[in-house]
Order: C-alpha cells, then sequence, then structure tokens
C-alpha cells in the first residue's frame, strides 16, 4: 500500500519538473533575498528576486536543498512568477495553504497555477506540506524583506 501511494506521489512529471531548476541560478546581485529552513524535514531554499519598475517579478535565481515535492514546487513557482506581482505571490501561497489544510484535496480549493496540478497528490503526505510550501514561503519573504533573512 505505502509503495502505491509514493509512486502516485513521486510521477515521472513531477521528477522532471525539478530538472528545470537549472533555469534558475543564483547570483548575488538580487535585490531581493531570503533563506528559509523547513522546520519539519530541513529541506533549505535561499531565493533572490528583482522586480520590474511596474513592480513585477522580472527574474528569479535560488538554491535548493530538498526533497523532489520540495525541488518540484520550487521550479513550479519559478516557471510561472516572472511578470506576477508580489501580491500575486502571497495569495497563490495562502491557496495553497488552504488547499493543504482542507480535509478534502478535491473541495474546489486547488490554487490557479501554471503546473501545479502535479503537486496535487502530494495533499495526502502531510509530511512533505512544508516541503511543498519552502519555495513560496521564501519569495514571498524575500518580497517583503528586500534583504537576506536568515
Amino acid at each position: 500500500m505505502a509503495d502505491q501511494l509514493v509512486a502516485k506521489l513521486y510521477t515521472p512529471n513531477l521528477l522532471a519538473l525539478s530538472t528545470q531548476l537549472a533555469d534558475f541560478p543564483l547570483d548575488k546581485d538580487f535585490a531581493h533575498r531570503a533563506e528559509v529552513r523547513s522546520r519539519t524535514c530541513g529541506s533549505t531554499i535561499e531565493i533572490g528576486v528583482d522586480l520590474a519598475p511596474d513592480g513585477k517579478v522580472s527574474r528569479l535565481g535560488m538554491q535548493i536543498s530538498a526533497c523532489a515535492v520540495g525541488q518540484s514546487s520550487a521550479a513550479i513557482m519559478a516557471l510561472g512568477v516572472r511578470g506576477i506581482l508580489p501580491e500575486q505571490i502571497e495569495s497563490t501561497k495562502k491557496a495553497i495553504e488552504a488547499w493543504l489544510s482542507s480535509e478534502d484535496a478535491d473541495a474546489g480549493l486547488f490554487p490557479d497555477w501554471p503546473r501545479l496540478e502535479s503537486l496535487r497528490p502530494a495533499w495526502q503526505h502531510k509530511g512533505r506540506h512544508d516541503a511543498l510550501l519552502l519555495a513560496w514561503t521564501a519569495v514571498t519573504q524575500a518580497l517583503s524583506s528586500g534583504t537576506l533573512s536568515r
């Protein structure tokens, strides 16, 4: 039974998403930065974000040490974040948190974000919820602080 649940969580699509992190290298000149560690699984992420003059995300980079769920969630966030206002990122993070804490994964609370559907199987794995939220927490912290926070 447990093997079936793991197989459903770690799909080829989910694993392939994590490879896209290479497209988002972290360098030292990002205007907004944050570093976050998950208390439950020990995963870490350092993230940098730049905003365009209109206030929308223009560039993002990260360095992450996490399970495939955390890596894939970070890639999903990064692939959809360009051209988005910080408020939209924060509202998506809150929607993900509400979905993860809901009593039914299909209760109509699933957030609207490109490729996020790949993470739907993680709902039943509470031990992976912090990893799934890691990048979302980091990017919202970076955008609210403008400096490296630990």
